[in-house]
């Protein structure tokens, strides 16, 4: 099969597009024929030795945890699926930008979305999710959400509102009018944002999620009254010197399945900013790690 790799640290460069023997369907997983993988931050992270101390890479590696498209395989003990569906999920790390992928926690695509946006939603409503989950009951409180109108922070708000939390989310003022579709109240992001919070919920907020990493962790510990009140999926360091929680997707199947039942009802719909061919995906990866990406970046196969 057609698929990306790299051989060693480096720039986007490195990638680079090899045949490649095909992987299979193990014990509780799936094989996909891919339509589309998402490009996410961890991929150059992990690619260019970032995050080597963590998570050291085994080579050559084929980037991508995330994918979307039509059961081929199904392994012994996976249940609820069959050969002609269409899922999207994750599997480890690596492996998903490639013409088969194998996945460990998936969903049936929603009709609504299209095989882009399936591939950009199962890491951003893992990761959503699992912030969401640390807050426990989010019945009538409101939450304060740092970068809401990214790929995690679309799937942030959506699942919020939906489990029913007010929420406030911080954007570019471009992307205010995108937040309230989503049933969001807008605001922007930077100095001065304790008073526009404050301005917005004088009885104050009840949790923050942080999915920015933008160097206000502080700031939003602040806001909140305790670091207990407030989790990071983005900033590592500077949780643990504040005492904030910082979580990591899992691959966890009922997140994805509540992903895709808020796509069913068209309250959730990925929003994809750019696409790429599989032979151009680093140029996807350079575009990520400039940092200046709104929506999700995916590499069609």
């Amino acid at each position: 099969m057609r698929a990306a790799r790299y051989h060693d640290y480096g720039p986007a460069d490195v990638i680079v597009i090899e045949d490649v023997p095909e992987p299979h369907a193990g014990p509780g997983e799936i094989r996909i024929r891919v339509a589309a993988a998402s490009v996410n931050p961890i991929d150059w992270k992990l690619r260019s030795g970032e995050v080597r101390e963590f998570f050291p890479v085994e080579f050559p590696a084929i980037p991508g945890r995330d994918a979307a498209g039509v059961v081929d395989e199904v392994g012994e003990g996976a249940a609820g699926v069959a050969v002609g569906d269409k899922v999207f999920g994750l599997g480890g790390i690596f492996g998903a930008s490639a013409e088969y992928a194998v996945l460990s926690a998936w969903a049936p695509v929603p009709e609504q979305w299209t095989p882009e946006q399936a591939a950009g939603a199962g890491l951003a409503v893992a990761t959503a999710g699992r912030a969401l989950d640390a807050l426990g009951d989010l019945t009538g409180r409101t939450v304060l959400i740092e970068g809401a109108a990214g790929g995690v922070g679309g799937a942030a708000v959506t699942m919020a509102v939906a489990r029913g939390a007010t929420v406030i989310g911080t954007s570019s003022p471009g992307k205010h009018a995108y937040l309230r579709t989503l049933g969001a109240v807008p605001t922007v992001y930077g100095a001065g944002l304790a008073g526009r919070v404050h301005d917005l919920a004088p009885a104050g907020v009840d949790a923050v999620i942080d999915l920015a990493a933008s160097g206000s962790l502080a700031d939003l510990v602040a806001i909140a009254g305790d670091p207990a009140r407030v989790v990071t999926v983005a900033d590592a360091v500077r949780a643990e010197e504040l005492g904030v929680r910082h979580v990591f997707a899992e691959n966890d199947p009922s997140l994805l399945a509540e992903g895709a039942a808020l796509g069913g009802l068209g309250k959730y719909m990925p929003y994809v900013q750019a696409t790429y061919p599989l032979d151009r995906i680093a140029v996807a990866h350079r575009e990520a790690e400039g940092g200046h990406t709104q929506g999700k970046l995916v590499v069609t196969v």
